[in-house]
């Protein structure tokens, strides 16, 4: 009943309700019993003779459920929060799981939100479901019952599928499957499978797994598709700044394609002028047209190992907006000029047509800079000077940035390397040249070059921001140092006091995990209509612009300065200039950053996928391992060969029981006095690779080891 009052716009009697929940006539005394109660206990209202309105203090609110694959949910995205939880409420409304009813994960639904029994929380239950998330799941396909059953492969759908109809022929006991969602008056759907993906030990299968999984929208239309195969190869080319005979070059990775930006330094009389030079994909991709619009949904690129799910289709994004090496193509050029100590002088920027004269990788960049190798010295010689002048500057810019706090994190990204059969062959963790450094300076320095000239116009724009951390997650931090022996610098939580934290364990054994530890207490980035600065790069103003094809946001701030450029202003945020298909920047903010974190996700997964994939093939080996992170079950480690995370189960540390100390992040032995801290070297076994979201287990390697755990006393 509550739902069908919050579906109508007008008020409803005793006759219009019965109908409406399609009831026999002598429910109709039980529905007015029941209207009168809720009156009564104020979700209610009268409005005319016995037709009833939700009162303005009802507990309705629509949300969208989040599971957990123990079997709990949230409810997150409320359209009515500050109503039904009060202006200060920060967290989201927990649903037990009886009281999910046929709620799925994803599912936009209709809850009633009400105090809980903790202190300071909120409960919330399921009314109606609104929209269906999922009308097709992946998972895996096994030959039982009567037609077969599908286990989802999203461990969120904690549920098995039974088949309507007989499976295709084509299927296997164990293959990854599709299925169609047949959705019924129960909790559990039934289905049927309309594709088969096949073997998921395969990498390709579970990409496909992944994709389905985020949701990733990874097919064009055909309208999209047609719009950029029609797409003429330098629209708008006149009246641009022909930048053709400046040698800008290209510094990718090995197996990069879409080329985003180009650069080109040399030295002048007082100090240094750099061109990031950017692909000027607002020239291909008109405003609200079926291409920007599916660019939009889809946010940014996802770079998954072995492919990507592109944000353009390939026309653009490997061909027409990239900048290919001696190919003219249309470009946003930020031209900086800096004195002889890195410091910005003068700022300008124009539209332009450029050439790529050479296409480097970062290795061998790396060679010719550093290494300076001979014969890649003698064979790029044009280059040798614009690639020393290039250095020169990014190491004056790196110095400028962390003078003023700019805060230098160590953390390397997992690297997959595959066999000639695609199996995955090694996980390690990646190397970081200064050739990338070169790169990530003048990609800054263009970012917050254009995000000053906003400011300084009184312009709106699009930001990249940074929050100040966690004062909580802070004072944690500061416990947990003192039982490693660091020396705390003056006030915590600055930019200087991150920077000095990480250079004292810089090249020791705690380098790693206090890098790690470091990074949790900091808040996520994200996009945001309001400026307020990026705490992590020290920076007051600060946007994404180097990295149109790939990057959403960054095509909106091209379209903002290049009305800019043309003279046109905007008074506010929300004035009425598109620059996306959504009405203002500040919900181009939050979508844009929801799909960030989406993507962020579903390259973590892939990857931990084939974590698990590789480590299967080691079952019962011996790794060297730090303890990454400890608590009441498990303790956490990262091997120091591989870039490869586990857990050791408490249960598996025989010769003590082990007692959590939060605060100093640590178990402790009952008897023994045995510590295991964050930090810690030890040896582990691999006994078991589980699939979803059991992990990869380990068992710490004692001396000695007792036959019996101890028991809680």
């Amino acid at each position: 009943m509550l739902a069908e009052l919050y579906r109508s716009e007008k008020a409803i009697g005793v006759n219009e309700m019965v109908k409406s929940l399609d009831l026999p006539r002598s429910s109709k005394h039980e529905i007015e019993n029941g209207l009168i109660l809720m009156e009564r206990e104020g979700l209610v209202r009268p409005s005319g003779k016995k037709r009833f309105n939700l009162s303005n203090r009802h507990p309705l609110t629509e949300a969208t459920i989040v599971m957990s694959p123990s079997g709990h949910a949230f409810a997150t995205e409320l359209s009515r929060r500050p109503e039904v939880m009060g202006p200060d409420s920060a967290k989201d409304p927990y649903i037990a799981s009886s009281r999910l009813h046929s709620g799925l994960h994803g599912d936009r639904v209709l809850v009633a939100v009400s105090p809980s029994r903790r202190p300071g929380k909120t409960e919330a239950e399921v009314i109606s479901v609104l929209k269906r998330a999922s009308r097709q799941l992946a998972g895996i396909f096994s030959a039982e019952g009567r037609h077969g059953i599908v286990q989802p492969d999203d461990p969120r759908f904690s549920f098995t599928i039974h088949l309507d109809a007989p499976p295709p022929a084509a299927v296997t006991d164990g293959d990854a499957v599709i299925i169609e969602l047949h959705y019924t008056d129960g909790t559990t759907p039934r289905g049927e499978i309309v594709e088969i993906l096949g073997n998921p030990d395969l990498v390709a299968v579970q990409v496909r797994l992944v994709i389905d999984k985020h949701k990733l929208p990874y097919r064009f239309s055909e309208a999209a598709e047609r719009q950029a195969n029609l797409l003429p190869p330098d629209p708008a080319a006149d009246n641009r700044e022909d930048l053709r005979d400046i040698e800008h070059v290209t510094i990718d990775g090995a197996d990069a394609k879409d080329f985003d930006d180009a650069v080109a330094v040399r030295r002048t009389r007082s100090g240094y002028r750099l061109l990031v030079s950017i692909a000027d994909v607002s020239a291909f991709v008109p405003v609200d047209s079926d291409l920007d619009r599916e660019a939009y949904e889809r946010g940014t690129s996802v770079y998954l190992p072995s492919t990507v799910v592109p944000m353009l289709p390939e026309n653009l994004s490997n061909n027409l907006c990239s900048l290919l090496p001696d190919t003219d193509r249309l470009a946003i050029t930020v031209t900086l000029d800096f004195d002889r100590q890195g410091r910005l002088r003068a700022k300008s920027f124009t539209r332009s047509i450029i050439r790529s004269h050479q296409r480097f990788t970062y290795n061998t960049v790396e060679q010719i800079v550093t290494g300076r190798d001979p014969e890649l010295r003698h064979s790029y010689q044009q280059f040798l000077k614009p690639l020393e002048h290039a250095a020169e500057l990014a190491r004056l810019l790196q110095r400028a940035r962390q003078e003023r706090g700019s805060i230098a994190f160590s953390l390397p990204e997992a690297a997959v390397a595959f066999d000639e059969n695609g199996r995955v062959e090694s996980i390690r963790r990646t190397e970081r040249y200064f050739s990338h450094q070169i790169i990530e300076e003048f990609m800054l320095a263009a970012n917050e070059a254009v995000a000053q000239i906003f400011v300084e116009q009184g312009q709106p724009l699009l930001f990249r921001i940074h929050d100040l951390p966690s004062t909580e997650k802070i004072e944690d931090f500061i416990v947990f140092s003192r039982t490693l022996g660091l020396e705390l610098p003056g006030k915590p939580a600055t930019p200087e006091w991150y920077n000095q934290l990480i250079e004292q364990v810089r090249n020791t054994p705690h380098e790693y995990i206090v890098n790690n530890l470091l990074l949790r207490t900091m808040q996520q980035a994200r996009y945001s209509s309001d400026n307020v600065g990026h705490f992590g790069l020290a920076s007051l103003h600060y946007a994404h612009f180097t990295s149109p094809i790939r990057r959403y946001p960054d095509l909106i701030v091209h379209r903002q300065l290049c009305r800019l450029m043309a003279g046109k202003r905007r008074k506010t945020p929300e004035s009425p200039t598109k620059n996306s298909p959504a009405p203002s920047l500040s919900d181009d903010a939050l979508h844009l950053s929801q799909r960030e974190r989406v993507a962020v996700a579903a390259e973590r997964d892939l990857i931990d996928r084939l974590k698990r994939q590789f480590m299967a093939r080691h079952l019962g080996e011996s790794f060297a391992a730090v303890i990454s992170g400890v608590g009441e079950t498990a303790c956490y480690i990262e091997l120091l060969d591989f870039s490869v995370d586990g857990i050791v189960p408490l249960s598996t540390l025989t010769d003590d029981y082990y007692i959590l100390d939060e605060k100093r992040h640590r178990l402790v032995g009952d008897t023994s006095g045995r510590t295991l801290q964050i930090g810690d070297l030890v040896r582990v076994t691999l006994q078991d690779v589980g699939a979803r979201q059991h992990g990869i287990s380990f068992r710490i390697e004692h001396e000695t080891e007792q036959s019996t755990p101890r028991r809680r006393r």
